[in-house]
C-alpha cells in the first residue's frame, strides 16, 4: 500500500506519489509497490472502464498499498511526537545511585590503613576536594582541539559529502502548514524561483485551495510568510505557491531522464512536522506506475522514481536531490504493507515525481494557473487479464471505446484491440499505460504496439491535450 509522505496534518492519510492510476488490477499482475500501484482482487465479470482522456479517468480511490507521504491527522498539533517513557525516579543515569561522599570516605579510610604508602596516596589526592572530586575535570579533547560552531561548518567537510550537500540544499527547503476546517495539515516544499515561487504537492495544499484557510510557509531561517496557491493540478499532484519575498535561493530542477538505479539521493523535508530533516538512500527503481488518491475522487498518475531514502508523512512536496544538489524528483508517496488500514512510516519504499515532468507542469501553473495532460482517446478494460492492455469491446455508459476523431481513432485503433507496448516499453496494466502516456507531453508522437485479432502492428499516435482539474 502506498501513502503520501506529505500532506501531513499531524497524523497520517492516504499517501500518493502523484495522483495516479485506474482501478485495482487483477491479482498476479504487476506489483503493489507504488502509490496506487498495488494489485488486489478484481471482479472478472463486466469490464471496468478506465478512460485515459476523460476527466474521471483514474478518478477512483487509490488501491490498497498507496498512501500519500504527507497527510497527517487533522486536529492534532503539527509535528507533535510523543516523548519516550523514561525510567522512574529523578532522571539520574542508571548506576548513579551510590553517594559520592561514601566513595571519598572509602579513599580516606584506605589511606589511613595503608600506613607506609599513605604519603604517596596523599600526594595523588592532593588535587582533589575532600569528597574526592577533582579540581579540574577536563576530559580528553579531539586532536586539534574543539571547534566553534562556525569552525565546524559543513564547508570543512569533503566536497560531495552528505553534510556539504545538505548545507547547500536546506536553505531552499520550506515547511508548509495548511489550516483547514478539520485541523491542520503539514507538508514540505522548496524554492522554485528567487521571486517567491515555491513548489509542493497538490495534496498538501488541497485543503486551502478554496481560499477559506491559510497557508503558512516557514523557511530554514525560521521566518514565516503567508502563502497563496497560484496553480495546482490533481492529475500530477503538483502545486505552485507564492510568497511575498525576493532574493530567495532556488534549487535547480535536474534531468530526471539521466537518473539510473543505484544513484545516491537525499530526501529533504519536514516529516512528522520535524523541519530541516535530511535522509539518504539510493534510487531503487525507475518508471514505477503509481496511482494515489485522496479519498475524494481525486487520483494522480505518476511515472515514479522509487527510493529507499526514508520518507514519512510530512515529506510530501520536498525535493529528492542527487549528488550534484539538483532536484531529480518531488517526494510524493510511500508504500504501506498490504492490508494495512492505517498509514505507517517509511518501510524503504518511497516514490517521487520525476523532475522533467515537474518542470513542464510547474511552468504551466505559473503562467496560466492550470496544467494539461496528454491522452490517446480510448476506454480501457481494467478487468482484462490477458497480455497487454485491452480497449473495451463495447460502449460503456454512453462512452465509445475509441473517441471518434481522437488520436487512437486516427491511428486505426479499434474496440477490442490490445496495446502491448509504448515506445518499446511493455505495458501489462491499465495504470502502466496511462502513466506511460502521462509522462509525455501533448503533441508528442508515440509508437504503440497493437494486437488486432492474431496480428500485431506498430502504430504512430500523436497525443492530444486535455486540461487538468
Amino acid at each position: 500500500m502506498t501513502q503520501r509522505p506529505d500532506d501531513a496534518p499531524p497524523g497520517t492519510g492516504p499517501a500518493r506519489p502523484d495522483d495516479l492510476f485506474a482501478p485495482p488490477e487483477p491479482p498476479g499482475r504487476g506489483e503493489a509497490a507504488g502509490p496506487g500501484a498495488g494489485s488486489g482482487p478484481q471482479p472478472s465479470a463486466a469490464p471496468v472502464p478506465v478512460r485515459d482522456d476523460a476527466p474521471d479517468a483514474g478518478r477512483t480511490p487509490a488501491p490498497p498499498g498507496v498512501a500519500r507521504a504527507g497527510h497527517g491527522t487533522p486536529g492534532e498539533p503539527a509535528g507533535t511526537v510523543p516523548a519516550p517513557a523514561g525510567p522512574p525516579g529523578d532522571g539520574r543515569r542508571h548506576g548513579s545511585t551510590r553517594p559520592r561522599r561514601r566513595v571519598g570516605a572509602g579513599v580516606v579510610t584506605l589511606a589511613f590503613l595503608a600506613g607506609v604508602v599513605g604519603g604517596v596516596a596523599g600526594d595523588r589526592l592532593s588535587d582533589a576536594t575532600d569528597d574526592g572530586r577533582p579540581d579540574d575535570a577536563a576530559l580528553p579533547t579531539p586532536v586539534g582541539g574543539l571547534a566553534s560552531d562556525a569552525d565546524a561548518a559543513p564547508s570543512s567537510r569533503p566536497a560531495g559529502s552528505v553534510a556539504t550537500l545538505a548545507a547547500e540544499v536546506l536553505p531552499s527547503v520550506v515547511s508548509l502548514e495548511v489550516a483547514t476546517g478539520e485541523g491542520a495539515a503539514t507538508g514540505s516544499g522548496f524554492v522554485l524561483r528567487d521571486d517567491g515561487y515555491l513548489l509542493t504537492n497538490e495534496h498538501v495544499v488541497a485543503g486551502a485551495a478554496g481560499g477559506d484557510a491559510g497557508i503558512t510557509v516557514t523557511f530554514a531561517d525560521g521566518s514565516e510568510h503567508r502563502g497563496e496557491v497560484v496553480g495546482r493540478t490533481s492529475d500530477y499532484d503538483l502545486a505552485v505557491v507564492k510568497v511575498d519575498a525576493d532574493g530567495l535561493e532556488p534549487l535547480v530542477l535536474g534531468d530526471s531522464d539521466a537518473v539510473v538505479v543505484g544513484d545516491a539521493v537525499l530526501a529533504v523535508g519536514a516529516p512528522l512536522g520535524l523541519d530541516a530533516t535530511v535522509t539518504t538512500g539510493i534510487v531503487s527503481a525507475l518508471h514505477r506506475p503509481v496511482q494515489a488518491g485522496d479519498g475524494a475522487g481525486q487520483t494522480a498518475f505518476i511515472d515514479a522514481i522509487q527510493t529507499d531514502a526514508a520518507i514519512n508523512p510530512g515529506n510530501s512536496g520536498g525535493p529528492l536531490v542527487n549528488a550534484d544538489g539538483e532536484v531529480v524528483g518531488i517526494n510524493s508517496a510511500i508504500a504501506q504493507p498490504p492490508g494495512s488500514m492505517t498509514s505507517t512510516g517509511s518501510i524503504g519504499l518511497g516514490f517521487a515525481i520525476p523532475a522533467n515532468q515537474v518542470r513542464h507542469t510547474a511552468e504551466q501553473l505559473i503562467e496560466t494557473g492550470r496544467a494539461t495532460y496528454p491522452v490517446i482517446g480510448v476506454l480501457l478494460d481494467s478487468s482484462y487479464t490477458g497480455e497487454g492492455v485491452q480497449v473495451v469491446t463495447e460502449a460503456q455508459q454512453g462512452q465509445e471505446p475509441v473517441t471518434p476523431g481522437g488520436p487512437a481513432d486516427l491511428a486505426g485503433i479499434r474496440a477490442g484491440d490490445v496495446i502491448l507496448a509504448v515506445d518499446g516499453r511493455p505495458v501489462a496494466r491499465t495504470d502502466e499505460l496511462i502513466v506511460a502516456i502521462r509522462a509525455r507531453q501533448p503533441g508528442d508522437a508515440v509508437t504503440l504496439r497493437v494486437r488486432s485479432g492474431e496480428g500485431e502492428r506498430d502504430v504512430r499516435v500523436v497525443l492530444e491535450e486535455r486540461r487538468s482539474g
